[in-house]
């Protein structure tokens, strides 16, 4: 039976959802003196702690390492058997804390902040209700700012017979201890190809489905283009182009069998859908401050959620960049400008590249696929900088061209791209694909961001001999 706590908490802040951006909001408002509590009903440090980056790089670190020194004189015979999977699952669950969440709750103690276990949810304005696991029911008072961090999760299509047919999401792809035979993936975006690269090496014989023409559709294409070639030469199929109509389980265990459009069907062990996510607010109490549940939240720059003066929606639950580091700058972003406003020191900094405005979101937005090659990107694709009006080149660039690149790995094989604003000469996006790259990426990002003119990267020298050169080769190629 449900109690009602007699006294309310109240604090200046209060925060739903007790994942990275989250756990940043109540880092930054508490730093600035505020009072916090947060609210969580699963594990404390969300997704991306037990089922999404940390696990998934974890299965993916030992696949590129041997990758890596497969490529290397002198050592591949060393690295020429198998992966041991149940050394990497082992690893993978040491880096998870074994999903217990005792270290993230005792660190959120040691800044102050209370933590409310159980589901959380909006009851009017600036007000919060916590049922807890015990049938008690918390009601919260926020003195100046609720924030909404509660993230989301996976997308499944309406298919006949996928809900029977139990499949994998992100979850199940990073949770799993048992390396299926036959593994059908469904969708070519991170989380697809993240999936496939892993379970690929680790000796199941993947299957990769993909809608559009290619793998990792909002990058450069040739970003994807290497990636397929990659899984393709290693043993997955990949398939373009192709639509899932319906998916057959028998008994919910046992082979699946996926069908296409058009009459083809794919069997595995098991199937991956990465097909998209959807945000967690179908029951966070929307409706009770006139918005809609279920729905993605539009913010401003601040993240304050539109036509709001105290709700805020920080991290993926904004549809801005669905990136656990992207969710934890809006969160170092919200935490300032809720703090700014509590204090009423002065008005909040929210012009571009403020101390409260979230810039980084749409103009230097960095991401690294862990796949094999590595892809990265940050800033504007070519087309999308055409598409916004900008007078843009794009550069391009072979890595082998880079003398780092052949130390690195024997026939490496990468490429990267800038592309450039002609009319301030500064770079609006850069791309890289292949082995390692995914270290060249803040560089890149430094760059985007700080709108460095093309003329002063000239004195940005790389060292020698490393991969850091592709800087220096496409500067060489813009001015010819």
């Amino acid at each position: 039976m449900t109690r009602m706590v007699e006294e309310e908490h109240a604090y200046d802040v209060v925060v739903i959802g007790a994942g990275p951006v989250g756990e940043n909001v109540v880092d930054r408002v508490r730093a600035a003196g505020l009072s916090a509590a947060i609210v969580e009903g699963e594990l404390i440090g969300g997704e991306c702690s037990y089922w999404a980056c940390m696990p998934s790089k974890a299965l993916l670190r030992p696949v590129l390492a041997r990758s890596d020194a497969r490529k290397v004189a002198g050592l591949r015979k060393a690295v020429y058997g198998p992966l041991d999977a149940m050394e990497v699952f082992a690893h993978r669950d040491s880096v998870v804390g074994n999903w217990k969440d005792d270290g993230q709750v005792d660190w959120l103690d040691s800044i102050g902040v209370r933590v409310f276990r159980g589901h959380g949810r909006l009851r009017g304005p600036r007000r919060v209700e916590v049922a807890g696991p015990e049938g008690e029911l918390h009601l919260l008072t926020a003195r100046h700012a609720v924030a909404l961090c509660t993230g989301t999760r996976a997308l499944l299509p309406e298919l006949p017979g996928l809900p029977e047919a139990h499949p994998w999401t992100s979850r199940e792809a990073t949770s799993s201890d048992r390396v299926p035979e036959r593994l059908v993936v469904v969708g070519g975006g991170v989380v697809g190809v993240e999936m496939a690269t892993a379970w690929q090496a680790l000796g199941a014989k993947v299957t990769l489905l993909v809608r559009g023409r290619g793998l990792l559709p909002r990058m450069e294409p040739f970003l994807g283009e290497h990636v397929a070639d990659a899984l393709a030469l290693r043993g997955a199929d990949v398939r373009t182009g192709v639509s899932v109509s319906a998916v057959v389980r028998d008994g919910g265990t046992g082979p699946v069998t996926v069908v296409l459009e058009g009459g083809d069907h794919v069997e595995g062990d098991e199937v991956l859908f990465a097909t998209g996510r959807r945000p967690r607010t179908e029951d966070v109490g929307l409706e009770t401050v006139g918005l809609t549940p279920g729905s993605w939240l539009d913010v401003d720059d601040s993240l304050r959620v539109t036509g709001s003066d105290w709700l805020y929606a920080v991290g993926d639950v904004n549809h801005r960049a669905l990136m656990t580091h992207q969710g934890k700058y809006q969160a170092r972003i919200a935490g300032a400008a809720i703090a700014a406003r509590a204090h009423g020191d002065a008005p909040a900094d929210t012009g571009r590249w403020g101390a409260h405005a979230a810039t980084a979101d749409r103009a230097a937005l960095p991401q690294v696929v862990f796949s094999d090659p590595e892809a990265a990107a940050v800033g504007l694709t070519l087309a999308a900088a055409e598409r916004a009006g900008h007078r843009v080149r794009a550069v391009d660039v072979d890595l082998r061209q880079v003398a780092g690149a052949d130390l690195y790995a024997q026939g490496y094989r990468g490429h990267a791209r800038m592309v450039v604003d002609l009319d301030r000469e500064v770079v609006l996006g850069a791309a890289f694909v292949g082995p390692g790259i995914g270290e060249l990426l803040h560089s890149a990002t430094v760059a985007v961001a700080g709108e460095v003119p093309i003329a002063r990267l000239w004195h940005a020298v790389p060292a020698y001999p490393t991969l850091s050169e592709a800087w220096l080769r496409l500067l060489e190629a813009y001015r010819g």
